[in-house]
């Protein structure tokens, strides 16, 4: 039990005893009753804690190393045109895959003559963070001098309530907006919106 949270918590074996012995004896019983699931359980835990105090900590540097811009050029479209996929004139690509009603109306919003192009952010671009690599959704080009942001990453949900989204996809959503203010580029954004409209709001301000 100690190697395996070791393992998944990348904390030394004297850490996880202490933590263990934290435990009170009723909460320890359910390791007798299902170990797999009390030990992911813990790990869970421990990682979840870990990523909450790190958030304040972390410190995101610039590097050399950049994405080619074949990433967004690369098309590999698998689904339905009358369900998740939709013809369009402003991405980079004749089509975009939706994943939800939600996005499928963004998309079909984005159409306007405000932007200038975009794409779905390809499953390949990755921020790395303690809890897991981190994709964002959209990259917004437009094409006008009435907004403060050229350039936004969006992350598109269904509910802007922050006890709606998981908490390990909350956190995630935290080290991407640190990684995006290590840019130091006044003209790119990256926030959480859960419509067109939302997306003007930010913008806007």
């Amino acid at each position: 039990m100690i190697a395996e949270i070791t393992k998944g918590t990348r904390l030394t074996r004297k850490t996880v005893v202490k933590i263990l012995k934290g435990l009170q004896q009723n909460t320890f019983y359910n390791f007798r009753v299902n170990p797999e699931s009390f030990i992911h359980g813990v790990t869970q835990i421990i990682n979840s804690e870990k990523a909450a105090m790190l958030i304040n900590n972390i410190v995101y540097s610039k590097i050399d190393k950049s994405y080619e811009d074949s990433i967004f050029t690369l098309n590999n479209f698998k689904g339905s045109l009358a369900k998740n996929i939709l013809e369009v004139k402003k991405n980079v690509h004749n089509y975009v895959k939706t994943d939800s009603d939600i996005e499928r109306k963004f998309a079909s919003d984005l159409e306007c003559g405000e932007v200038l192009v975009y794409a779905k952010m390809p499953k390949s671009f990755t921020i790395p963070t303690p809890v897991g690599n981190y994709n964002p959704d959209w990259a917004i080009v437009f094409d006008t001098d009435k907004f403060k942001y050229v350039y936004f990453i969006a992350e598109t949900k269904g509910s802007m309530e922050t006890l709606q989204l998981k908490e390990i996809e909350h956190k995630k959503i935290s080290y991407a907006k640190k990684h995006f203010e290590a840019l130091g580029h006044a003209d790119i954004k990256y926030d959480v919106i859960d419509s067109y409209q939302s997306l003007r709001d930010k913008i806007m301000n």
